[in-house]
């Protein structure tokens, strides 16, 4: 197909000498490419000379337009740069898929009683935040290890204010039950103080004055508390240990880079105030041709603006604009910003061992693409398909005795799950416990998008079922006018054992069964149980859900006034189900006979 002709001399001459950023687009109205530049004119004439590699010479060969915004500084454009290729997804640009944000601890430094929880998203709570940490599992362990050393309390402020008696955090030392002032603010100050300083990394400081805190007790003949500060004092040695990073005491990132063909792994090792957070791997989208410092120059671009930022970064290699990152993220933390590529000692030892991690993650991956693959080859020969399937799609229904049905539906292509097209639907208006008709509604939902050319059609479709299912299904499409897809039912053998499954597939009169050690099969369970595990996590969801807002606004009399009042009281939906009649009367506006209502209506249910 011939290409739109793109004057680019007439349209060089228009161009600025001042910086700014760069987008072309094609044909179609879709942007390949965003850059961004010192020198506009200078830039972007540079891609229309002959000494380009293959891809940049397709890609210019697809130019319809060039459309450009001028900035006043570098920085400025670097900026609008990382914006717009997050917002637009540029085909030729390095993509860095990951960009979820990242979890914190958070200590509410304005309560009386501060507490620890876990935040994830905008840091908008007056407190302190500590992180942040590479995942939410990382964090976590974290505040478990704090209420083992410090008993601050984690609780929400709800629970916290409602309480009559201590929980049973308290009963298994890890609170120290302030709720029910069971602690002196004063003591419970020295616990959060204790705990910031190990947050900070000052895990020595909080060692010294324990110390001193066990020799002054067991001077005193208080030993049951020398114990105590013992126990603590040997708890911080082992995670200080394990944890810390020998001769680092700042917030630094160590990333590194590895690349093999058309893939590439980056590490970052979080260092935390001298501590060791962890790891997170991150898989971009990059070219083929694309060199190690044009990835880690767009990584570092896309991943640290417009995010907290520690004062060192160090890199597996040199970028070419390091000055100007250094200048735009400093300004962003309004502190110094170093990027750092030639370290020694330590440091040195830290970067080669990320770049190890980096390259046995990105072979792992590889090998996990590799048996991908020849699990696609297996299922072909065994469906006797045309080509290897590029998309599969499975649905299941969930729900207990017809509450809260909800429909799952999951993606895999080449690569495995695609997590970002799975999509839940909540069922209604059905006789309760229907499958089919939960089934025909889910489709119906769910291809009517495919016919908008909203949503891929699938190569193969899988239902979890026999052949009632497939024929149910394959009706259902008919009406939508679907067509062109291989429809696959999956049934459990006569004896429900995993290895036996019946596979259905329309047309045929009998089922058949794949060996169980055939790869195709496998990728079928995967499939299929990633399908159930979807719909049960989405099930338990919406019926947790139902259940917390129906019980009391089914009875009559309880408006919403009543009901907050009622879960403020009581701290929560399961604590009032444990209350009794005598309990709940006293709270305001609950008569008793209003409180034996929903007292019954927890414990009438058979």
């Amino acid at each position: 197909m011939q290409q739109n002709e793109f004057d680019h001399t007439a349209f060089l001459k228009t161009l600025t000498t001042r910086p700014g950023v760069y987008r072309m687009v094609n044909a179609e109205g879709n942007v390949l490419y965003v850059g961004k530049a010192r020198n506009l004119k200078k830039r972007v004439s540079s891609y229309f000379t002959r000494s380009l590699n293959r891809r940049i010479q397709i890609m210019v060969g697809q130019i319809a337009q060039i459309e450009v915004i001028v900035t006043h500084t570098e920085a400025e454009a670097l900026l609008l740069e990382n914006h717009l290729i997050k917002s637009l997804k540029p085909k030729y640009n390095v993509l860095l898929r990951d960009d979820k944000s990242y979890p914190y601890i958070y200590l509410s430094t304005d309560h009386t009683y501060p507490a620890l929880s876990f935040r994830r998203g905008a840091r908008r709570g007056k407190g302190r935040y500590f992180g942040p940490y590479p995942s939410a599992g990382s964090t976590r362990e974290t505040l478990q290890v704090l209420q083992k050393l410090f008993p601050v309390r984690q609780c929400e402020e709800s629970f916290f204010r409602n309480r009559s008696r201590a929980c049973l955090q308290y009963q298994i030392k890890r609170c120290s039950g302030p709720c029910v002032g069971l602690i002196s603010t004063q003591a419970y100050g020295e616990d959060v103080q204790h705990a910031v300083l190990f947050l900070e990394g000052k895990t020595s400081q909080v060692v010294d004055e324990l110390v001193a805190w066990m020799e002054r007790a067991s001077g005193n003949l208080d030993f049951e508390q020398a114990a105590i500060y013992r126990d603590q004092i040997k708890h911080l040695r082992r995670i200080q240990e394990r944890q810390y990073v020998s001769g680092e005491g700042g917030d630094l990132d160590i990333v590194a880079l590895a690349k093999r063909g058309g893939s590439a792994c980056i590490q970052v090792f979080y260092i935390r105030s001298g501590r060791n957070l962890g790891n997170k791997s991150f898989y971009p989208s990059v070219p083929r041709d694309a060199t190690d410092e044009t990835i880690l120059q767009a990584f570092v671009s896309q991943y640290y603006l417009e995010k907290p930022v520690p004062n060192e970064i160090i890199l597996n290699h040199r970028l070419a604009e390091k000055g100007l990152l250094e200048e735009v993220l400093s300004q962003q933390a309004e502190r110094r910003v170093r990027i750092s590529s030639r370290v020694r000692g330590e440091r040195a030892r830290w970067l080669k061992m990320a770049q190890g991690n980096a390259e046995l993650a990105l072979q792992a991956r590889l090998s996990a693409q590799a048996g991908m693959e020849e699990r696609l080859q297996a299922l072909q020969q065994a469906l006797q398909l045309p080509a290897i399937p590029e998309r599969m799609e499975c649905f299941d229904i969930s729900h207990t005795r017809g509450e809260s049905t909800v429909a799952s539906c999951v993606v895999f292509n080449e690569q495995g799950p695609l997590k970002s097209d799975y999509r839940r639907f909540n069922i209604e208006d059905i006789t309760p416990g229907d499958d089919y008709a939960a089934m025909a509604q889910a489709l119906e939902r769910r291809y009517r998008r495919v016919k908008k050319g909203e949503v891929a059609l699938p190569d193969i479709l899988f239902i979890d079922g026999g052949k009632g299912q497939i024929g149910a299904v394959h009706e259902r499409l008919q009406d939508l006018g679907i067509s062109g897809l291989t429809l696959v039912g999956v049934a459990k053998g006569a004896d429900r054992k995993v290895g036996q499954e019946q596979l259905f597939l329309l047309g045929r009169r009998a089922p058949f069964i794949l060996p169980a050690d055939s790869p195709a099969l496998h990728l079928i369970q995967q499939i299929r149980d990633e399908a159930h595990r979807f719909a049960i996590t989405a099930h338990r969801q919406r019926r947790s859900k139902s259940r917390n807002r129906s019980v009391l606004e089914q009875i009559p009399g309880i408006g919403p006034k009543r009901r907050q009042r009622l879960m403020k009281q009581f701290g929560g939906l399961q604590e009032l189900s444990r209350a009794g009649i005598e309990d709940i009367s006293r709270v305001e506006g609950i008569s008793t006979a209003l409180a034996e209502q929903i007292y019954h209506a927890f414990h009438d249910k058979g």
